[in-house]
């Protein structure tokens, strides 16, 4: 995969095989014979319409509404299916290659962009709220501070957070509001 560099954020522009196959990691998508095996293991496709056979296929087809595609949000990213693929294709990091690929093309689902506004605003995907709140009420029964030692208990890496958003453009890509820092 690609390491993060200053604006690596860009607009899509080549062919979906291109893009994935420039990642040395993820050549073997060529060896996918559509067995099966992925979309058969899969628990999201289980109670979603996931059906991860069908997105490597439109991948390796070159089919462009992949893109667009919802099921490629649907996956939880278990890795089940690269566990259980007889050819090893690592069909995970393929998916989560395309989504970076429909975050470039301009489609992210209205849900990731608002947990992206959390993230942005806490540093947590799933912010654990002030002292007073059930967790930190379960976390100090078991002996450990109210706050876990992130974010929630060093504001200043929130402004960390901000510069990293704004000099990555990723407050545009999900359109969040503009960050001030004093960067």
């Amino acid at each position: 995969m690609e390491y993060l560099k200053k604006d690596i954020i860009q607009s899509y522009r080549g062919s979906i095989e291109e893009e994935i196959i420039k990642d040395h990691a993820l050549k073997a998508i060529n060896a996918c014979f559509q067995c099966g095996t992925c979309s058969g293991g899969c628990p999201s496709g289980r109670r979603t319409a996931l059906v991860t056979r069908k997105i490597i296929r439109k991948a390796i087809s070159n089919m462009e509404d992949v893109l667009n595609d919802k099921e490629i949000w649907m996956c939880t990213t278990c890795y089940t299916c690269f566990e259980r693929c007889p050819r090893s294709v690592p069909i995970t990091d393929i998916i989560i290659k395309l989504r970076n690929l429909a975050v470039r093309k301009g489609n992210m689902l209205e849900s990731h962009k608002q947990l992206s506004h959390v993230l942005i605003q806490t540093g947590h995907g799933v912010p654990l709220g002030n002292a007073d709140n059930q967790w930190a009420k379960l976390r100090m029964s078991c002996g450990l501070s109210p706050l876990p030692p992130t974010t929630h208990m060093h504001p200043e890496a929130i402004e960390e957070i901000a510069i990293l958003v704004k000099k990555t453009h990723f407050d545009k890509l999900v359109g969040y509001p503009r960050i001030i820092t004093t960067d």
